[in-house]
């Protein structure tokens, strides 16, 4: 199989997989809500959230293991592989500690500061202990979850991930009937699924992948051991400014402008989380490909997969980007009760820096294969950093809160301009076609389904038709322009070749059946 088809295999599952999941997250959470109540449901995810900020070292960590494995994966050198995956897990063994140790001291002082009813406090102290244990059982499970994405194992993620939504979905009824305190017992069931998915991946792996030994003293390699940890370190960098930058956005906009906006950003996240989500399932697909093939020494075959990723991830997300552009007004009208200051301007600003964004989405990926990739975190850590420090000096000046939005789309020009030079400092990809192959075209089938979706707005007023027509007349737009001018002879060869090959599984195979019953 191709490596094109091979992405667009592995993509279309794990949409699949988001779409289940999402649908059933979305009425797990009714239901949890409902069973624990207000209070209850607002501790447990106090609690849960002051973990995750403690742990983003661990999405560093998981990086490294999964470029390291992959590159070893694609230069076909099984017994590295072995060496990769033991020091992976000695490595994540340290990170569990260190964390563990840290959450404990941390929660000590922690748990004294929250606002907790006190009839709650025994309950709290419960969930706090219960998530440490799902998050230590979470971060060693990374060495298994970094060789099933490098062996492009995304029908075994699309299970877990939708046994998982299932379980929990279980958990949710269960503590709406039981007796015994709702919250400790959902904390504690919570804490049980990840130390199962751990185990489902550790058989499926040790019985499915050679290179899937745990044997320390045998594999154990002191050179790799130093690369891992040095890239993990100036990955770390890039991470916590992201974080920084997350967090830190909330607090500037609440110093100067209250919590109103503060809602509204709310409102703003998680609006392009959930679209941003169908380009991302892309780059999950692609980032193994990426590092196997420079592992590979193929580096013409990773760049060809650094430009397909950028372009069709930029084009994907521009499809469900568009008619939320233009519809944003009606559909916050309709979504929300009272839709908060701020929140439509927010919203559109910030899904034009995501589509900025996705046109170098793919050179982390591209420089961490080659594995020079110092500068290019300190260019990142840099423009991720700096933006809340210029939006706080222009709010001191009496700039307005939106201003946030229009730096933070000023410095996605910026990193990909930075990531552009040093993909191609560092990797050989060549800035004329980056431009002529990707940029372009995106920005043209951008122009041309922009001025087909925004047609139903000369005729008709806001409405849901109008909805209707907008989303009708994208899906023209962009189709149209994506066949034209966004794919080459060999990508509209591979999309009929799919579409026959649906034809003939669908149709092909129920006519056959149906004359051998006749």
């Amino acid at each position: 199989m191709s490596t094109a088809k091979r992405v667009i295999k592995n993509t279309g599952i794990l949409y699949i997989r988001m779409l289940v999941t999402m649908f059933i997250s979305l009425y797990t959470t009714r239901i949890i809500l409902s069973a624990l109540g207000i209070a209850d449901f607002g501790i447990f995810n106090l609690v849960a959230g002051a973990i995750a900020m403690l742990t983003f070292l661990n999405n560093a960590m998981a990086g490294a293991s999964q470029r390291f494995i992959s590159y070893a994966e694609g230069a076909g050198d099984i017994g590295k592989v072995k060496k990769v995956f033991n020091v992976s897990v000695v490595l994540h063994l340290i990170i569990a500690g260190a964390v563990l140790l840290i959450l404990e001291i941390g929660g000590f002082f922690l748990l004294q500061h929250l606002k907790i009813p006190g009839n709650r406090i025994g309950a709290t102290q419960f969930i706090y202990q219960f998530m440490i244990v799902s998050t230590l059982f979470t971060i060693i499970s990374v060495p298994y979850d970094a060789l099933i994405n490098a062996h492009e194992n995304m029908m075994l993620v699309a299970i877990l991930g939708i046994a998982e939504a299932f379980f929990k979905l279980g958990i949710a009824i269960y503590i709406t009937y039981t007796s015994f305190d709702k919250l400790v017992i959902y904390g504690l069931l919570t804490a049980a699924s990840s130390i199962l998915l751990l185990i489902a991946k550790r058989i499926y792996c040790h019985k499915k992948y050679a290179e899937c030994e745990v044997n320390i003293k045998k594999y154990y390699s002191k050179t790799i051991f130093k690369e891992m940890t040095g890239f993990a370190g100036w990955t770390f960098m890039g991470s916590a400014s992201a974080v920084v930058a997350s967090y830190g956005q909330g607090i500037v906009m609440n110093m100067f402008f209250g919590t109103v906006v503060n809602a509204a950003q709310a409102i703003t996240n998680q609006v392009s989380g959930q679209l941003g989500a169908f380009a991302g399932m892309m780059l999950k697909a692609l980032n193994p490909v990426i590092a196997k093939s420079e592992g590979a020494k193929d580096r013409s075959a990773m760049l060809r997969a650094t430009m397909m990723g950028s372009k069709f991830s930029s084009l994907l997300l521009m499809f469900f980007f568009i008619p939320v552009l233009i519809e944003t007004p009606f559909i916050f009208s309709v979504w929300l009760d009272k839709t908060p200051d701020y929140a439509i301007i927010f919203c559109r600003l910030y899904l034009i820096q995501n589509l900025i964004a996705q046109l170098y989405v793919t050179f982390g990926a591209t420089i961490s294969a080659v594995g020079n990739i110092r500068n290019y975190q300190l260019t990142i850590t840099f423009t991720t950093a700096l933006p809340l420090l210029v939006s706080y000096i222009l709010f001191k000046m009496g700039f307005d809160a939106y201003w946030l939005y229009i730096i933070f789309i000023l410095f996605a020009f910026v990193r990909f301009g930075s990531g552009l030079y040093y993909t191609n400092k560092y990797c050989n990809l060549s800035v004329s076609d980056f431009f002529k192959k990707v940029v372009l075209i995106v920005s043209v089938v951008f122009i041309i389904t922009l001025g087909f979706a925004s047609i139903p707005l000369i005729f008709l007023e806001k409405s849901w038709l109008r909805l209707l027509c907008v989303c009708i007349m994208s899906t023209i737009g962009f189709i149209s322009a994506l066949w034209i001018t966004g794919l080459n002879k060999t990508e509209k060869n591979m999309i009929l070749d799919i579409i026959k090959l649906g034809y003939y599984k669908v149709f092909q195979k129920s006519y056959i059946k149906s004359q051998k019953v006749l």
